[in-house]
């Protein structure tokens, strides 16, 4: 079974016209990425998988975030309906094989409405945050708040983690080692750090060895064959790689760009005579049942 658990809905429901095409030159260092997307795109690149969570990023109640410099988070359907709606409009089209997370904003006053909209009307199984794109405190009473809504609603959150490039987003809201407070605090809250907590792998390493419900994705790594490297070997040397959960982060990458990555890891540690990472832990990764460890089979 092969599980995508970071995907971002695309930007148009129908193909996307030469003139509305945008590209960013910032995220990848080997490739431009094509950020305006359809949704006969994405289910193309979700053909390898056999489930994938899909989600957008909710808006700042105030729009004193920074999602419109993100690119693929500030979709052009956000501009015409609710992000969740647009999620959900999504997962019906596969709902077998899609499923859905919302996002919201915790300062938002309709906070705990929407969750519970999104979750009794929507039937959307997680939350998406990324408190730096949305430019929120991670450690602020609201957070708290809803972090607390979604330990007892049993919705796991996936955080974004790692840097970004943008000038004006908070770093300090995405630093992995500040998970550990969170996770601390709500113990029985599952929890996802996105892309290793890229370049701080080491720290995102040290929190998820720590707190039993905490998980790393391994999107967006691949591009970075050096940064990735280290990451996973450190995740085999402290016993975490059962940690790590299969990702891609569409459309900045493929699933199919992710699975050869893992096949070829092996090559690489030869190519460049460096330690190896067990092949069988690799292949783990990609057969890693996250649904379950999410809770979010029996959903």
């Amino acid at each position: 079974m092969l599980i995508d658990v970071h995907t971002h809905i695309p930007s148009h429901y129908e193909n996307v016209s030469k003139d509305e095409e945008r590209y960013d030159e910032r995220v990848r260092p080997d490739k431009l990425v094509k950020t305006t997307t359809s949704v006969a795109e994405y289910f193309e690149a979700m053909d390898p998988v056999d489930f994938a969570i899909l989600f957008g990023i909710a808006r700042h109640p105030l729009g004193t975030d920074y999602l419109d410099e993100l690119g693929f988070g500030a979709n052009v359907s956000d501009s015409l309906t609710n992000v969740n709606d647009t999620t959900a409009k999504i997962v019906s089209m596969r709902p077998n094989k899609i499923i859905g997370f919302m996002s919201v904003h915790p300062d938002d006053k309709s906070v705990l409405k929407e969750v519970n909209r999104c979750k009794i009307d929507l039937n959307l199984r997680g939350i998406k945050l990324g408190p730096n794109y949305q430019n929120f405190d991670p450690f602020g009473e609201n957070a708290k708040l809803l972090y607390s809504i979604a330990e007892s609603k049993n919705l796991p959150i996936i955080f974004h983690q790692g840097t970004v490039p943008i000038a004006k987003s908070p770093l300090k809201y995405s630093y992995p080692i500040y998970m550990d407070e969170i996770a601390s605090s709500f113990p029985q809250l599952k929890i996802v750090m996105a892309h290793m907590g890229h370049p701080w792998q080491e720290d995102c390493i040290a929190v998820i060895r720590k707190h039993p419900n905490v998980y790393s994705d391994i999107s967006a790594q691949f591009y970075r064959p050096w940064s990735a490297y280290n990451g996973f070997r450190l995740a085999f040397e402290w016993n975490v790689m059962d940690k790590l959960l299969f990702a891609s982060d569409w459309p900045v990458t493929t699933p199919n760009e992710t699975i050869s990555f893992l096949n070829e890891l092996p090559d690489f540690c030869n190519h460049h005579n460096l330690p190896m990472i067990p092949v069988e832990q690799l292949e783990g990764i990609k057969h890693r049942n996250s649904l379950e460890l999410l809770g979010l089979v029996d959903q």
